[in-house]
């Protein structure tokens, strides 16, 4: 008697779960979908021997002896630039500097991967570091003349590094860096 009053229970429960009148709605597969404005470059000129184009979605802070810094209000980042003048022979370790800013995130980063880069026409070379994972920066990069200019910038965000967070900001504030590099003219 006491296991058909338990079946009769678990029968109940059944069917009062079944009778609910849930349809059931199928939801379409959606991914995250982050749209940033379209960069609409202008020419940053300064009082210092160098100018280049930026993203017109950014704000200028100008610090002392020509360094920049090129904030991102809407995507929380900002772009720091240092200047240095290239005397003394002292071109090499301005290099080795550079280079090592880089590779001290390597113990965040899963890889840097560098991108050369040389304009002989408007006498730029550089270096660009795309440094990938959970660093502190995201980017990193150089240029110079190799005789009179030297000019490095890193990309800082204002947020716990989260890499796959961050990424679609990253690939887009990458590109401005790019646009900086290629744009680069000394006076």
């Amino acid at each position: 008697m006491k296991i058909n009053r338990i079946l009769f229970f678990l029968l109940s429960i059944i069917f009062i779960l079944a009778s609910c009148e849930d349809d059931v709605l199928v939801k379409p597969s959606a991914m995250l979908r982050l749209d940033y404005p379209k960069p609409v470059y202008r020419t940053l000129n300064t009082d210092c021997p160098y100018s280049f184009e930026i993203n017109g979605n950014t704000t200028i802070v100008k610090k002392s002896n020509c360094d920049i810094n090129i904030s991102y209000p809407h995507m929380r980042a900002t772009l720091y630039i240092s200047y240095q003048d290239v005397r003394d022979n002292n071109l090499d370790s301005l290099l080795q500097d550079a280079q090592k800013l880089a590779y001290d995130h390597s113990i965040k980063a899963n890889s840097i991967p560098e991108q050369p880069f040389i304009n002989p026409d408007k006498k730029v070379y550089g270096m660009f570091y795309m440094i990938n994972g959970n660093a502190a920066t995201q980017a990193e990069f150089y240029v110079t003349d190799s005789i009179n200019h030297f000019l490095n910038g890193a990309l800082y965000f204002d947020a716990k590094p989260n890499f796959d967070s961050i990424y679609p900001a990253v690939v887009y504030l990458r590109e401005d860096i790019r646009k900086l590099m290629e744009t680069v003219t000394w006076r």
